[in-house]
């Protein structure tokens, strides 16, 4: 679990009742000069800040971002939550039960495959009403779908 503040960017917010940890951005250079994307992803680093997936260097060279400059670093993000809608979470279910059933025939624990994010499938199914106003058209649109 990330637990390195190199910047003192680790505060509370109170809020009434609740206490909020956050990670003031401006405790790094040159974070007031970047986009709001790229204030997103320093966050998010100074959030994850491991010493070994994300280290203080990484973070300061995202506070040194050169928009003129050619791209030469990778910057590490490590989502909170993933939302996938049904067409793109369907496969990917399948590919973990899979990848479990894989583990199974080799022996091993499949409770070892699950995503290192938080994972949310929805699935939006949406209905058109083809029929109205008349008393078969509940019944007229639940045969066609």
């Amino acid at each position: 679990m990330a637990s390195k503040d190199s910047f003192g960017a680790r505060g509370t917010l109170s809020l009434g009742a609740a206490s909020y940890e956050i990670f003031r951005i401006a405790a790094v250079e040159g974070s007031a000069n970047l986009p709001f994307t790229h204030k997103v992803l320093l966050e998010n680093l100074l959030r994850n800040e491991d010493g070994a997936n994300v280290t203080r260097a990484t973070i300061e060279a995202l506070g040194a971002w050169d928009p003129s400059a050619e791209p030469s670093e990778e910057i590490q993000f490590t989502p909170a939550r993933v939302v996938m809608q049904d067409f793109t979470g369907v496969p990917v279910v399948v590919d973990l039960a899979t990848m479990r059933e894989a583990v199974v025939d080799l022996g091993g624990d499949p409770s070892k495959i699950e995503p290192l994010a938080p994972a949310e499938l929805v699935i939006d199914h949406s209905v058109i009403a083809d029929f109205f106003g008349t008393q078969q058209a509940e019944a007229k649109n639940v045969d066609l779908e």
